[in-house]
């Protein structure tokens, strides 16, 4: 059977009834009933309607608003589609009605700091001299430096193994909306090596469109594997993630794109050095003796065009 997915964020859906993500279903289905009752719908950023706020312990009304509306969803119900919701003309004159009885709901969110909930639940701090202290609290309470950052990585992911629907409570979503989800599982955090196989290995990858850009200019770029780590060294400890590789190579390659352009450059090698500012990037340049062969053959090549 064919399956038919949408995927939602919550976030953008502001002022928008929660009979629109099925709608967008129905869109995705063709407007197939029966293909829409078997859909899969995927409900992104859904820690940003949790109850509490991040800086105040007080209640966000729209954010449990949000998840009750959604229980009759994940639960199974029939849901009318709104004749506003329903581009095609055609089918606004009849109401159609979906049951979610059948239809799979994936949530997943960020849930930046609920590994500090689980570190609470689980590591008993006690209090006096001689009182003992856990290895991993340890490492979590040392200052965060280039030498034991990505070992707080791994203790972080340790703890969210463990997560449990109480610390999705604890952190705001209500019991209710935990309960209609049973499986809970949490993703480990991106290390060096997956981020250098993000910059260099996918089809259109970050790495590859920059070296076609510097191919307009006649150059060649290349990076040194060294310099790559250092990319994905700096994605790790400013905890942008993947998203943030873009931004680190065009500060890195920023001054160096107003270069090339109508120079003598052939060549741009980028080192770790360079990654990490001690040092300029590696130009190879052409030879005069070269330039001013290629200078006569153009010259050449414009004086034969009026005679063709």
């Amino acid at each position: 059977k064919q399956w038919y997915q949408r995927r939602v964020a919550i976030t953008a859906g502001v002022g928008e009834d929660v009979e629109s993500i099925i709608a967008k279903l129905l869109i995705a289905a063709d407007f197939n009933v029966d293909k829409c009752q078997r859909g899969i719908v995927f409900l992104d950023e859904v820690d940003k309607i949790s109850m509490r706020s991040k800086d105040v312990h007080v209640r966000d009304v729209s954010g449990e608003g949000v998840q009750q509306a959604l229980l009759k969803l994940l639960e199974g119900t029939l849901v009318t589609i709104p004749e506003r919701l329903i581009p095609s003309r055609k089918l606004r004159s009849e109401p159609i009605q979906i049951d979610t009885t059948n239809i799979l709901f994936i949530a997943s969110g960020a849930f930046a700091g609920i590994e500090k909930i689980v570190r609470n639940r689980k590591v008993k701090r006690s209090v006096g001299f001689g009182s003992p202290i856990s290895k991993d609290a340890a490492i979590l309470d040392q200052t965060k430096n280039k030498e034991n950052f990505e070992q707080q990585l791994k203790v972080n992911d340790n703890f969210l193994k463990d997560i449990d629907a109480e610390d999705l409570v604890n952190y705001g979503i209500i019991p209710e909306f935990v309960g209609r989800m049973p499986l809970c599982v949490s993703l480990m955090s991106l290390d060096r090596e997956t981020l250098v196989t993000i910059l260099t290995q996918p089809k259109n990858s970050i790495v590859s469109q920059y070296k076609y850009m510097f191919t307009l200019d006649n150059s060649e770029l290349i990076f040194t594997d060294d310099a790559l780590d250092a990319i994905a060294e700096l994605a790790i400890k400013k905890r942008t993630g993947a998203r943030g590789l873009r931004s680190i190579l065009e500060n890195v390659l920023m001054d160096i794109m107003y270069e090339v352009p109508g120079s003598d450059i052939t060549q741009v090698t980028i080192t770790r050095q360079v990654v990490e500012q001690q040092s300029k990037p590696l130009y190879k340049r052409t030879d005069k003796e070269d330039s001013r062969k290629k200078e006569k053959s153009t010259d050449c090549d414009s004086a034969l065009i009026p005679l063709l």
